[in-house]
């Protein structure tokens, strides 16, 4: 007789679309959610890390966010993709937490001290990926929380703007207001990374779809020699970060 594993019915699980994960987690399948988890991880944490700048409160978020779908997945209408739900959640999660620190924030980093700081020149080397992240998500700290977010998921994540819209939950054009904005504000504090792109003005296709710094586009979707590695919680740890926790993440 064959006895079904965990391993196994994640194996089945895996060849189910993301619809399908998702009802038999509603349905009472206990392996389907993390297998849902397993197959957008990177691009979420991907998502959470540029929205936050910070690892650390990227994993917290994104924890909160997992205990937030894990819980609300029999809410979920199908209106939208799974991953556009997934996104929204995880948005709305490192949303809470800027504005949260926004609160807490003291003092602003004094911008013309930075930008004089990176404009130092540096010899290219491995490290210099790095730097550039750093120098970007500094920058990305300029913005406000939502054209942050919509610029991390246009620029960075590669969707359209009118996926973003989804994920926001607003009219593409607010989406394309939030990108043009944004990205007038991060020319003058990424400019300096592109030898000669002095003059580069903030232009958009007729979608909004264009970044104005090619070192913005280009952390799209970097390897995991740029980034951290995302958390990798289960539905197991989901379930006991729920029963722990007596109120509802956002």
């Amino acid at each position: 007789m064959t006895t079904s594993t965990p391993s196994s019915l994640a194996g089945g699980n895996e060849a189910l679309d993301d619809k399908e994960l998702l009802a038999r987690h509603v349905a009472g399948d206990p392996e389907a959610f993390a297998s849902l988890f397993r197959r957008h991880r990177d691009r979420l944490w991907a998502v959470a890390l540029r929205t936050l700048s910070d690892p650390d409160e990227a994993a917290d978020a994104l924890q909160d966010a997992l205990i937030s779908a894990f819980r609300n997945a029999a809410q979920f209408r199908g209106e939208s993709a799974v991953t556009t739900w997934l996104h929204r959640v995880v948005v709305n999660a490192c949303l809470d937490r800027v504005r949260r620190r926004a609160v807490r924030a003291a003092d602003p980093l004094p911008e013309d001290d930075r930008a004089a700081e990176l404009a130092a020149a540096r010899p290219p080397d491995p490290a210099e990926a790095q730097e550039v992240r750093i120098d970007v998500l500094t920058a990305l700290d300029s913005l406000n929380p939502d054209q942050r977010a919509a610029i991390v998921l246009v620029d960075m994540e590669g969707y359209s703007v009118e996926e973003a819209a989804q994920i926001l939950e607003c009219a593409p054009g607010t989406i394309k207001s939030r990108c043009a904005r944004g990205r007038a504000k991060l020319v003058p504090l990424l400019t300096h990374l592109r030898p000669g792109s002095a003059g580069v003005a903030a232009d958009n296709d007729s979608d909004g779809n264009h970044a104005v710094s090619p070192d913005v586009q280009g952390l799209r979707r970097t390897g995991s020699d740029v980034e951290p590695s995302p958390p990798r919680p289960t539905a197991g740890s989901s379930r006991r970060s729920a029963q722990r926790r007596g109120g509802e993440a956002k």
